[in-house]
């Protein structure tokens, strides 16, 4: 369910590097278009800068994904009504094929698929614990 998971699970053990997942809410839903897309760019960047690999996470189209292309980030930055997925909403967007936005919560979940121990987010609402 989790792609690219193995991938950079390996990755970080062989290379040492520092995975920093970036949730996609303020993409879609925090910032209007453009500021959106640029905001995320520059987030990507600025981890990059800091010594991390940057990996924002979403869902595309139905998978799991913890790292985007320019266009999926260009998607989630332009395109009305994407979806907020929040981890009770993954069962059925797997299901459906959805392409969505990710909250906290979610986030924190799919980074911890990947193997991915620290996110950053634009704020949160409430504290939430991974069981």
């Amino acid at each position: 369910m989790a792609r690219q998971a193995p991938v950079t699970h390996l990755l970080q053990r062989l290379t040492m590097t520092a995975y920093l997942a970036l949730e996609s809410t303020l993409i879609s839903h925090g910032l209007p278009y453009p500021q959106n897309l640029e905001t995320a760019r520059r987030l990507e960047a600025i981890a990059r800068e800091s010594g991390a690999e940057p990996r924002t996470v979403a869902v595309i189209n139905g998978q799991l994904r913890a790292g985007l292309t320019g266009e999926e980030l260009e998607c989630l930055a332009s395109t009305a009504g994407v979806r907020k997925l929040s981890r009770r909403d993954l069962p059925i967007a797997v299901a459906r094929g959805w392409t969505g936005a990710t909250t906290v919560a979610t986030t924190m979940w799919i980074a911890a698929q990947h193997g991915i121990r620290v996110f950053s987010t634009g704020g949160i609402g409430g504290v939430h614990r991974l069981q």
